[in-house]
C-alpha cells in the first residue's frame, strides 16, 4: 500500500511545515506515505478556469500508478475519523495505492474531480490550502492510530 498526498503549492508557512513533518515522522513505513507538492500556476494572463485546468492536469498526471484517487473538495462527502480508519483498513487489505488530492487556491478542475473515484470534504469550514494539508496528514496519522489501538485517538 502507498498513500500519496498530492497538493498544489510549494510555499508553506514554517509552522504548517513543522506540523506536517511531525505527523509524517509518526507514520509507519508500511503506509509508504509521500507528500508531493506541485507548483501553483502563475495567474498573469490566465483566468481561473485556465489555472484550474492546468493545475488539474498536473494533479492527474501525479496520480499515475494509483489504484484509488480521492479528491478533497468543499462539496465532497464528510467523513469522521472512524470512517477514514475503515477506509484505510480496506486500502491495506486491498493493497491499494491511494492518491489524495488537494487543489490550488481556486479549487479543483472539473476534469480532476471526474478523474477521482471519490470526493471527500475535510471540513465544512473554509480552510487555507496549507491547513488542509496539515489536517489531511494528521487524520491519516489519527486513523492509523485508531487501527493500531494507539492512545493518540480518544473519543
Amino acid at each position: 500500500m502507498q498513500i500519496k498526498l498530492i497538493a498544489i503549492g510549494k510555499k508553506m508557512p514554517d509552522w504548517i511545515q513543522t506540523g506536517i513533518n511531525h505527523y509524517q515522522k509518526q507514520l509507519p513505513a508500511s503506509l509508504n506515505f509521500e507528500l508531493i507538492t506541485l507548483d501553483a500556476q502563475k495567474r498573469k494572463g490566465k483566468n481561473i478556469d485556465q489555472i484550474k485546468a492546468l493545475e488539474g492536469n498536473l494533479l492527474i498526471k501525479a496520480t499515475q500508478g494509483s489504484s484509488l484517487v480521492i479528491a478533497f473538495d468543499e462539496k465532497g462527502k464528510q467523513h469522521n475519523t472512524k470512517d477514514i480508519a475503515k477506509n484505510m483498513k480496506n486500502w491495506q487489505q486491498n493493497g491499494d495505492n491511494v492518491a489524495l488530492l488537494i487543489g490550488g487556491a481556486d479549487g479543483l478542475s472539473t476534469a480532476c474531480k471526474q478523474h477521482a473515484s471519490q470526493l471527500w470534504g475535510l471540513s465544512n469550514l473554509t480552510l487555507p490550502h496549507s491547513m488542509a494539508r496539515l489536517f489531511a496528514v494528521e487524520q491519516i496519522y489519527r486513523a492509523h492510530s485508531l487501527l493500531t489501538n494507539h492512545p493518540y485517538h480518544r473519543e
